[in-house]
């Protein structure tokens, strides 16, 4: 089993950044994603920025590209989610997981195992 803890949400202003960290913990070996997902009041959980642990590949949702950053995991076992030119539209509840199963590359909720707690991102325009 892995375990995960985001942090570093809050609020901002259109146009600033945000950086999200996520420490995992437990078989991190036995993992073939590490990534982040977002879910805005009635929306479904949408996966949007990860990495492949094994291959050190990273994923990114086409609305995120050139915005946000994944970082593969560091020695503390830290992922990090740097957020720039952040949107209105980017207001979520931000969740990490973590996926066992080779069908994490469908980036769908679903597919993924281990969820951390959330942590609140507003923009405000």
């Amino acid at each position: 089993q892995v375990q995960l803890v985001e942090s570093g949400g809050g609020s901002v202003q259109a146009g600033g950044s945000l950086k999200l960290s996520c420490v995992v913990s437990g078989f991190i070996n036995e993992t073939y994603c590490l990534g982040w997902f977002r879910q805005a009041a009635g929306n479904e959980r949408e996966g949007f920025a990860g990495i492949y642990s094994r291959i050190r590949g990273t994923y990114y949702l086409d609305a995120v590209k050139g915005r946000f950053t994944v970082s593969q995991l560091n020695a503390e076992n830290t992922l990090f989610l740097q957020m720039n030119s952040l949107e209105p539209e980017d207001s979520a509840m931000y969740y990490c997981a973590a996926s066992t199963t080779l069908r994490c590359s469908s980036w769908k909720a679903e597919h993924f195992d281990s969820w951390g707690q959330g942590t609140q991102v507003t923009v405000s325009s």
